[in-house]
């Protein structure tokens, strides 16, 4: 007899035998009473864990919350140009870098990053503009390319053009598209340009000749391509 005709008929003795069912409840008990403590170790374990991770996932819910309500006055200072405000707060709201730091776990404390970045750029704080701007990733098509962007920005006005190129090219790689990739390349390119290397600066004009005509820096494109005898397609 096979094995799955003997499980079925065991299966069967005890569903037909009351006694033997009895039997098999009384086992059962009776590991459960000797292994007790181990048992409920591990329930006590599964409760835990099972509780850790709806509370974990709670607390960032709740905390993402409470750090978008923040960034709202922060966002409005920024585009006010209040840059400070923006920043620091105003005594009744918090200003990026407060925000980037008491929520660092939540989506919008990783955002604070980024705006702070932004913030410090153009209030020509470069190390500080750096230091933000590296600390903030995320998926999105826009604000990833742009963070990488700003980057190379800043090292573009401490004159590292070599890192300014890294950091260009990263957002010209990131996710290409019709909208922001030309801008990119149209920065890849510059910085070559001051690095003195103009087969590559014409290499990334061409990118824009070839593949983005439609944009609004393929005639830009074009007349640097000529300026630096490239050609075109």
């Amino acid at each position: 007899m096979s094995s799955k005709g003997k499980k079925n008929q065991s299966e069967g003795g005890l569903l037909e035998s009351p006694e033997a069912l009895v039997k098999e409840i009384s086992r059962s008990e009776e590991f459960l009473n000797k292994h007790k403590v181990l048992t409920y170790a591990v329930v006590a374990g599964l409760l835990i864990v099972v509780g850790g991770i709806v509370g974990f996932r709670y607390y960032k819910t709740n905390l993402n919350e409470q750090a978008q309500s923040e960034m709202f006055q922060a966002v409005y200072y920024f585009e006010q140009d209040s840059l400070n405000l923006a920043l620091r707060g105003d005594g009744n709201n918090l200003g990026f870098v407060d925000i980037a730091e008491d929520y660092s776990n939540s989506k919008a404390g990783n955002l604070a990053n980024f705006y702070a970045g932004s913030v410090y750029l153009k209030q020509g704080k470069y190390d500080l503009a750096l230091l933000y701007l590296q600390d903030f990733s995320s998926n999105d098509l826009l604000v990833q390319g742009r963070a990488y962007s700003l980057i190379g920005d800043v090292y573009m006005e401490q004159s590292n053009y070599a890192e300014a190129v890294k950091a260009y090219e990263q957002a010209a790689n990131y996710k290409p598209n019709k909208h922001f990739t030309p801008q990119y390349l149209i920065k890849v390119a510059l910085a070559y340009e001051k690095l003195n290397d103009l087969e590559k600066a014409k290499k990334a004009y061409q990118q824009i000749v070839e593949k983005y005509w439609e944009s609004e820096e393929y005639q830009y494109a074009r007349k640097n391509l000529a300026r630096l005898g490239g050609i075109e397609s």
